[in-house]
């Protein structure tokens, strides 16, 4: 029988490739909107594939309503949203309680319904961000520090909703859960509203910075991000874990050196900006004050959990240039 995933925050970047390579395998999708408004845009974004088996429901992470009816004829839940913003707002509460709330929500609403295999979104930040020995790879036995100085609003957002999931499979067993975690997701997105993700490259590729800051990601593409959440719900030996979804730590000087030289004519800048110069323009910028912490950081990550579920990672530089060649 055809499986039925609830995919939420369908509009997304990850989740609109997973929903693509779902319908593709034969799954049947429902997507989960904020506004139906956006529906046209994610038909538009998946056209060529079986849409016929894609349907839409309204659902908000701050609110109840709906969510229940949400898990009718539901086999899988498969929790993408999440607030991901380019700046660090004014109020970190303001990313927090949508993540964590949102996340009991459509757990709470799965328990009720049955439905009790769940692969949940997270991410790498809810892993990496505290102290290890230099030769630590971080990975699923990571925890993030919400208190650590490199600790963003974001990464505290993940890190808090991840840890909300596993304390609600503690104390609801029959929950079979599955945790995500990508890093800087790159390669080709499904249309042109790919969110924060990409910004970054794009960024890169307006050369408009003459200097960049010596901060790394653990990079994957999308493609690998897709095939691990579909992967981990097909595969039993994934529940109870945390997959780390990354090829490897690559830092920002790099990314623009290995750009330069695949785009010459673009102009990136690859000079590293001294701390000092970031540490002044912080005072005047709270972006480039909230990446301070993190210069000169560069660790090692343990990516055998998601090696293990999909045989392998796509090379980063490859999702880098794929996704320069898109924004370009």
């Amino acid at each position: 029988m055809t499986q039925t995933v609830l995919l939420t925050g369908i509009t997304g970047f990850i989740a609109k490739r997973i929903a693509y390579d779902l319908l593709e395998q034969g799954y049947h999708v429902k997507g989960s909107l904020r506004s139906p408004n956006r529906e046209a845009e994610v038909r538009k974004a998946l056209t060529g594939t079986k849409t016929e088996n894609l349907s839409f429901i309204t659902l908000d992470l701050t609110k109840d309503d709906g969510w229940d009816a949400a898990m009718v004829g539901v086999d899988v839940l498969m929790h993408t949203a999440s607030p991901f913003p380019m700046a660090t707002p004014k109020d970190e509460n303001d990313l927090i309680r949508p993540a964590v709330d949102g996340t009991l929500r459509a757990l709470g609403a799965a328990q009720r319904a049955g439905v009790t295999r769940v692969v949940l979104t997270s991410s790498m930040v809810a892993i990496m961000h505290t102290d290890r020995p230099a030769d630590h790879a971080y990975g699923p036995n990571d925890w993030s520090d919400v208190t650590h100085p490199t600790t963003t609003a974001y990464a505290k957002s993940k890190t808090l909703a991840e840890q909300a999931a596993w304390d609600f499979v503690k104390q609801h067993p029959e929950i079979k859960l599955t945790a995500v975690n990508p890093g800087l997701i790159c390669g080709i997105p499904m249309d042109e509203k790919y969110g924060t993700s990409l910004r970054v490259i794009e960024r890169l590729m307006s050369a408009k910075d003459p200097m960049q800051p010596n901060i790394g990601f653990p990079v994957v593409d999308i493609r690998d991000v897709s095939a691990l959440h579909i992967a981990a719900m097909e595969q039993d030996s994934s529940i109870g874990q945390r997959i780390v979804a990354a090829d490897d730590y690559v830092m920002m000087p790099d990314i623009a050196e290995h750009l330069a030289a695949t785009f010459p004519d673009q102009g990136i800048k690859t000079r590293i900006a001294p701390a000092f110069l970031l540490k002044i323009m912080g005072f005047f910028d709270p972006a480039i004050k909230s990446i301070l912490p993190q210069i000169g950081v560069q660790i090692k990550i343990d990516n055998r959990s998601g090696k293990d579920l999909i045989g392998g990672f796509i090379r980063s530089k490859d999702a880098i240039v794929a996704s320069a060649e898109y924004v370009k």
